[in-house]
């Protein structure tokens, strides 16, 4: 009996680490983390209540960020064009929060206990972070490329108006799939 709990446990604990299969589809994303210790559209509507960011922004700014990988990181530069040396930058997990801000978030939130590497802890911080664009920049929550601008620029490069070609590129991705994920979700069975 112990060795099925543990079997059983294992399967659930690398459940938690695997991207979906099919992150095209926000219900198929849904139903594949709807579990006993994970529940993906309940954070998800849990931060729409909260922030006033819809569903289908959020998630497709996860899609655009780090594709669902809980432990996505940015690659390494090359020392002498072949030895792996530092990151370009410390973006980490689903959101892909740099250090700072997210030290930023957990303290103004409260949150000391928050992980990028958690999709609950992942998925609030974008919409906490949305909702300050809104705020800071005036960016409507449902205006999926311009809040990801300023999510890969950062307010004040947002305002400056310069923006990176991997900004608009990724930008263009969030608000494609936001706009295909919107569609999706209403006809959901859950929804």
């Amino acid at each position: 009996m112990r060795c099925v709990f543990v079997v059983v446990l294992t399967m659930m604990l690398a459940a938690c680490g695997t991207v979906p299969r099919n992150t095209d589809n926000a219900c198929a994303v849904f139903e594949q983390r709807d579990g006993l210790f994970e529940n993906w559209e309940r954070d998800a509507r849990r931060v729409e209540r909260e922030y006033g960011v819809p569903v289908a922004v959020l998630m497709a700014t996860i899609y655009a960020e780090s594709g669902f990988k809980h432990n996505a990181k940015p690659p390494r530069r090359k020392l002498l064009g072949f030895i792996p040396w530092k990151r370009v930058s410390t973006a980490y997990g689903y959101s892909q929060a740099l250090n700072g801000t997210w030290d930023s978030y957990k303290k103004q939130t409260g949150r000391w206990m928050a992980k990028r590497n958690d999709f609950g802890d992942a998925i609030r911080f974008i919409g906490w972070y949305h909702s300050q664009s809104n705020r800071k920049n005036g960016i409507p929550l449902n205006d999926t490329y311009r809040l990801y601008i300023a999510y890969h620029e950062g307010h004040a490069g947002y305002s400056r108006g310069n923006w990176s070609a991997p900004a608009k590129a990724g930008a263009n991705r969030a608000s494609k799939m936001a706009s295909r994920y919107s569609k999706q979700l209403r006809n959901c069975s859950s929804w």
